[in-house]
Formats: C-alpha cells, sequence, structure tokens
C-alpha cells in the first residue's frame, strides 16, 4: 500500500497541532484564569468528539477521505478564529468545532489505514505513519519555541491554519484521484 498521502496529510496536521498546543494551553488558561473554566473548556471538546463519533460512524465507510479534510478545514478555520477570541464563550464554541474535527480525523485515518492495507501486512504501514507523525509532533515543539520566541503566539495560530490548509489540499488531491480511479484501494 502507498500510504505517503495519508503519512504527508498526517505529519502535516500533528506539525500544525504540535507546534500550537503548549501555547495554545497559556492561552486557553490566560483567558479562563481558573483551572476549572480550562477543565470546562477540556471537556467540552473531549465530550464532543466523542458524541459526535457516534453520528459519523456510520457515514465513515463512505467518506473517510471527505471527512479527513473538512477535519483540517475545521481545525484551519479554528485557528484563524482564536486569535480574535476575546470572551470565554467563543472558546467553548472553538472547543466544540475542535472536538468535531478530532473525532473526524482520528477515525478517519483509522478507517485510512485499515482501508488501504490487507490483513497482516498493517505493521510496517502503522510503524511508518506513528515514526513520521511522532518526528513531526518532536519538532513541531522546537520550531513553535523558537518562533514564539520572536513572534507573537497569533502568528503562531496563523501559521498553523496554513499548515491544516496545506494537510487538507493533501488530502483533497488524494480523494480526487481516488474518485478518478487513479488510485486503488
Amino acid at each position: 500500500m502507498n500510504a505517503r498521502w495519508l503519512i504527508s496529510s498526517q505529519s502535516i496536521v500533528t506539525l500544525a497541532a504540535g507546534m500550537i498546543f503548549p501555547y495554545y494551553l497559556l492561552f486557553l488558561k490566560n483567558l479562563g484564569n481558573t483551572f476549572s473554566k480550562y477543565g470546562l473548556a477540556f471537556a467540552v471538546f473531549t465530550i464532543s468528539s466523542a458524541a459526535i463519533s457516534q453520528w459519523l460512524a456510520p457515514q465513515l465507510d463512505r467518506n473517510g477521505v471527505q471527512m479527513l479534510t473538512w477535519s483540517s478545514l475545521g481545525m484551519m478555520v479554528a485557528m484563524l478564529a482564536f486569535p480574535w477570541v476575546g470572551s470565554y464563550l467563543w472558546v467553548l464554541i472553538l472547543q466544540l468545532l475542535m472536538g468535531v474535527c478530532n473525532s473526524m480525523q482520528k477515525m478517519s485515518e483509522r478507517l485510512l489505514i485499515a482501508d488501504h492495507t490487507t490483513q497482516g501486512k498493517r505493521g510496517a504501514v502503522i510503524g511508518e505513519f506513528h515514526f513520521w507523525t511522532s518526528v513531526a509532533s518532536g519538532f513541531a515543539v522546537i520550531i513553535g519555541g523558537y518562533l514564539i520566541d520572536w513572534l507573537t503566539i497569533n502568528v503562531l495560530f496563523y501559521f498553523s491554519a496554513i499548515l491544516y490548509a496545506w494537510s487538507a489540499l493533501v488530502t483533497w488531491r488524494f480523494g480526487k484521484r481516488l474518485n478518478a480511479g487513479k488510485v486503488t484501494k
């Protein structure tokens, strides 16, 4: 199986998330002013991710690539919106959006690995997938640390949005090739 497109798109997602995540936590803490508000915001993220998975599951087999594309686009929108957030209510709304996108992303990537591999031969692909997404995460935190020394957190959100858009483009292009019959499952 040629999983390069999936590994590439999800490494870009991991890079985008890892670059902003430590600073995003500080952003949430500063806006919420209490750990209980931070806890509520994170709970909205995780519970919305769990809840939407029940609605998405029946559609996943037909729309895995599209869900992966929409997940990246939704995260791009969230990253573009965060610098403009002025109230805790908007944080909760964005956490809801991010939870939905997280569910779409996690479920789709698992489905696509299963769909584009054969039983008994998945280990190597999963190992390669894990390696490259983990490497991307490590570099993302380092890059984010250096960038935030020179730039503002808003710039990190915008740069992260660009990476999510790039991931969406990679996934969308694969989906077009798949629908045109140029790629076999």
